[in-house]
C-alpha cells in the first residue's frame, strides 16, 4: 500500500520545477548559438526541382538560402525590438 500511495503522489514539485527551468535555460541558450534551423521544405539547400523534375528553382520559402529563422529567437527579437 505504501508503493501505491508514493506512486499516486506523483514526483516532488520542486524538482519537476528545476528540470522545468534547466530545460527552458538550454534551450536559450541553443537559441542564442545557433539562431537557424533548415529550411523544412527545401532540406536545407535552398533549391527545389521544377515540377517536371528536371530543372531546379530557388525555394521560395527561404529565398534560397536553405535557413529559417527558430521560433525562439524569432520571438527574442521581437521583444529586444521593441524596447
Amino acid at each position: 500500500m505504501d508503493l501505491l500511495s508514493a506512486a499516486a503522489s506523483g514526483p516532488p514539485l520542486g524538482a519537476l520545477a528545476l528540470l522545468t527551468i534547466l530545460a527552458t535555460g538550454g534551450y536559450l541558450v541553443a537559441v542564442a548559438v545557433w539562431p537557424f534551423t533548415a529550411h523544412r521544405r527545401c532540406k536545407g539547400t535552398g533549391k527545389l526541382r521544377s515540377p517536371g523534375g528536371r530543372a531546379w528553382r530557388t525555394c521560395r520559402g527561404c529565398g534560397g538560402t536553405g535557413r529559417k529563422l527558430r521560433s525562439g529567437r524569432r520571438v527574442f527579437e521581437s521583444l529586444r525590438s521593441k524596447r
